[in-house]
C-alpha cells in the first residue's frame, strides 16, 4: 500500500467535498468509483475519511486557531484538505508519527499546493505540533 497515494486521494476527495460542501459519507463511495486505488489505499481512506468527517469542527478549530492573521475561509482549498488530513493524523492516529504527518502534508502541497503552500503549510502544522506536545 501507498500511504502517500492514500493521502493524496484524501486530499482530492476533501477538496471535491469542499468545493461541493458537501461532508457525507456517500461522496467517498463516488469518488472511490471513479478513480483507481488498491485494497489497502481504498481501506485506508474509508477509514480515515469517515473519522476526519465526524470530527472536522475539531479539526477546523484547531488550524483556525494556529492561523496568524489569516482566516480559515482564505484558506486555498487544496491548502485547506491537506491541513485538514494532517491534523486529523496528529490528533487521531496514534499510529502514525507526527512528524511522518506533517512531512507528508508538506510533500503533498509541493506537488498540489502554490509556490508557498509548503512553506505555509510546514509553519501551520509546526505551530500546531508544539501546541499539543
Amino acid at each position: 500500500m501507498s500511504r502517500k497515494k492514500a493521502r493524496i486521494g484524501q486530499m482530492q476527495l476533501l477538496y471535491q467535498m469542499d468545493l461541493t460542501n458537501k461532508f457525507d459519507i456517500k461522496e467517498v463511495e463516488l469518488f472511490l468509483d471513479n478513480f483507481s486505488f488498491s485494497d489497502d489505499e481504498i481501506e485506508y481512506i474509508n477509514v480515515a475519511i469517515p473519522q476526519l468527517i465526524d470530527n472536522i469542527e475539531e479539526i477546523d478549530s484547531v488550524i483556525e486557531k494556529n492561523l496568524e492573521k489569516w482566516s480559515f475561509k482564505r484558506l486555498a482549498k487544496v491548502d485547506r484538505a491537506i491541513l485538514r488530513i494532517a491534523v486529523f493524523e496528529m490528533l487521531y492516529r496514534e499510529d502514525i508519527p507526527e512528524e511522518v504527518s506533517i512531512n507528508e502534508a508538506i510533500e503533498i502541497a509541493k506537488v498540489y499546493g502554490s509556490l508557498e503552500s509548503q512553506k505555509f503549510i510546514n509553519g501551520i502544522l509546526g505551530s500546531i505540533y508544539r501546541s499539543i506536545n
